[in-house]
C-alpha cells in the first residue's frame, strides 16, 4: 500500500497548519487502565467533548489513515454493519481521520452506497492532530514530522469503559485491515469479566467456558460458581452461562 507516498501529493487544503506543539514530554501515557485523554473536536455529528460523548457507556475509538482510502472504507462499512451488535452491548462507536468534516461526509456517502444502509456513528475531524498526538496514533517516523505536513494515523483501536478507563488497545500498520469480529469478542470478554469475575482462555467465544482466576480458592470458587473442572491447581474452568 503506497499510502505514504501518495500523501506527499495531497492538496494543500488538506495539510494542517502548525497549531500545537508535539513533544514527547507532553504526550499523555495511554496504557491499559489509564484514563482516556479528553478532547473537544468537530465531528460529522457536530462538536463533542469526548468524555461527555462516552457518558456511562462503553466506547470504541478507532482511527483511520485518510479519507477515501480502500482499507478504511471496508472497515467503516464493517463497523456500520455491526453497529446493532455493539448497540446490544451498550457500546458507542466513534471513528477518526485527519480530514475535515465536509470530507468525512462525502466519504460517508461512498460507504453508504457500498453498504446500502445508513451510516449512523460520528467520525472525528482531527486536522490539528490533537487526538492522534494524545493517543499516540502515529509511527515513530511520522511523530517526528507531526507538525510539518499531512501525517497518516495508523489503525489504532481503543476500548474504553464507562469509567473512562482504557481497557484494551489494538494497533495495526496502515496496510492491514482490522478484524471487527475480534473487537466485538474483546468487548464480550471484558464485559463478562467485569460481571462475573472470570477470565477468558485462548480463542474464547461468547458462550464458551471461562477460567476461574487463581486468586480465588477452590472453596470460594465452588460457592461462587458451583461446579467447575480442575485441570491443574491454577487452571479451572466453569460455565460462562
Amino acid at each position: 500500500m503506497l499510502l505514504t507516498r501518495s500523501l506527499r501529493f495531497a492538496p494543500r487544503s488538506l495539510v494542517s497548519t502548525r497549531l500545537l506543539s508535539f513533544t514527547q514530554a507532553d504526550q499523555p501515557r495511554v496504557r491499559i487502565g489509564s484514563t482516556a485523554p479528553n478532547f473537544q473536536v468537530d465531528t460529522t455529528h457536530g462538536k463533542i467533548d469526548f468524555h461527555e460523548f462516552i457518558g456511562n457507556n462503553w466506547t470504541i475509538l478507532f482511527s483511520h489513515p485518510k479519507d477515501f482510502t480502500p482499507i478504511c472504507t471496508t472497515e467503516l462499512g464493517a463497523f456500520s454493519r455491526l453497529k446493532p451488535e455493539f448497540d446490544k452491548r451498550g457500546v458507542k462507536l466513534i471513528g477518526l481521520s485527519v480530514e475535515d468534516v465536509d470530507s468525512h461526509k462525502a466519504w460517508i456517502k461512498d460507504i453508504e452506497d457500498i453498504e446500502k444502509q445508513k451510516f449512523q456513528f460520528p467520525i472525528i475531524a482531527d486536522g490539528k492532530r490533537e487526538v492522534a498526538f494524545k493517543y499516540d496514533m502515529v509511527t515513530e517516523e511520522d511523530f517526528k514530522n507531526l507538525e510539518s505536513g499531512l501525517i497518516a494515523t495508523i489503525r489504532s483501536v481503543f476500548i474504553i469503559d464507562p469509567l473512562k478507563k482504557v481497557r484494551a488497545m489494538v494497533i495495526y500498520p496502515p496496510s492491514i485491515g482490522r478484524n471487527t469480529s475480534e473487537i466485538l469478542r474483546t468487548i464480550d470478554a471484558l464485559q463478562l469479566a467485569d460481571k462475573k469475575g472470570v477470565v477468558t482462555p485462548v480463542d474464547w467465544q461468547l458462550g464458551d467456558d471461562v477460567i476461574i482466576p487463581p486468586t480465588v480458592s477452590d472453596e470460594a470458587a465452588k460457592e461462587k460458581f458451583g461446579e467447575f473442572k480442575k485441570v491443574k491447581p491454577y487452571l479451572r474452568y466453569t460455565s460462562s452461562k
